[in-house]
């Protein structure tokens, strides 16, 4: 299978259409027809779902979407090792590929990359937001340099630096909400609420042993995965959300509020890398300058 080929089907899932497809790669229609029929015959699988006379419009088979997903993320690596090779030997410039869940240790990162820009400013940074799951996957498959975790990291398959900073667990809520009269928020507070929690959470975790209640016993009315998204909810009157401390901003006009859990509850963090990963320039010196930040602290 080639990568040019892999080019051509995302084109055509893009465009929905394989006339304007061929219209956006400057192919001719059969020519691109046959490139995509000899790449199914390939793989024994159909591809594209053709429409009818009355409609032209192309939608993926299941097959298909697996194969877009995996185009995309081939793709996009090759154009990462592309450049990490074409600058291997000139100045120290290119990109960072950075994996975070929502929290206020991205500060450490940025004190590190706003360090570098005065001796580096060729270096480009790229956050993706998402739970430590979604970090792990995208680093095992080289589509990331870095990632922020929460909690334990496996050692035998990363490296890690240990974030000298914890995220304080608490509740979002509306500042005329029931709770928000008291200073710090206990499991029992919480039973009998309309409660919204991280997806990652929602299937055990951490949170649930602290709220000494199973799932099920729970009144969870939404999960979220950026909670950004989920103070939209709270702001609405949907319920609580139960998240990490500043980075909803609560201070001046806002209509919620914070407030911590007693028993407190906080998550250490780690920046960690796969294990035997060979640096691209501006990662090394990246890494480099953030342990010195670290060290310093």
């Amino acid at each position: 299978m080639e990568l040019r080929v892999l080019q051509y089907f995302l084109a055509i899932a893009r465009e929905q259409s394989i006339v304007r497809a061929a219209e956006s790669l400057h192919l001719s229609q059969p020519t691109l027809s046959t490139q995509i029929k000899n790449m199914e015959e390939e793989l024994g699988k159909q591809l594209l779902i053709r429409g009818t006379k009355g409609s032209r419009k192309i939608t993926l088979t299941e097959e298909g979407m697996i194969l877009r997903k995996r185009a995309e993320e081939i793709l996009e690596l090759v154009k990462k090792t592309e450049n990490e090779v074409t600058l291997s030997n000139q100045i120290i410039m290119g990109d960072i590929y950075i994996g975070t869940g929502e929290t206020d240790a991205v500060r450490i990162l940025a004190k590190a990359a706003t360090s570098l820009q005065n001796t580096c400013p060729g270096i480009h940074y790229h956050i993706s937001s998402g739970n430590s799951t979604f970090v792990m996957e995208r680093l095992d498959k080289g589509l990331l340099d870095f990632g922020i975790v929460f909690g334990t990291v496996d050692l035998t398959k990363y490296n890690a630096l240990k974030i000298p900073a914890k995220d304080v667990w608490g509740v979002l809520m509306r500042k005329d909400s029931p709770l928000a009269e008291k200073e710090t928020i206990a499991p029992e507070d919480l039973w009998d609420k309309p409660l919204i929690v991280s997806q990652q959470e929602n299937k055990g975790g951490t949170l649930t042993q602290w709220l000494k209640r199973q799932e099920s016993d729970l009144n969870i009315v939404a999960t979220y995965n950026l909670i950004f998204n989920a103070s939209l909810l709270v702001d609405e009157g949907l319920g609580y959300a139960i998240g990490f401390d500043k980075i909803i901003n609560t201070t001046g006009n806002s209509n919620l509020c914070f407030r911590p859990l007693k028993p407190g509850l906080e998550d250490e963090m780690s920046i960690i890398w796969k294990k035997y990963q060979i640096f691209s320039k501006p990662a090394e010196k990246f890494i480099t300058v953030l342990q010195e930040h670290l060290n310093a602290r």
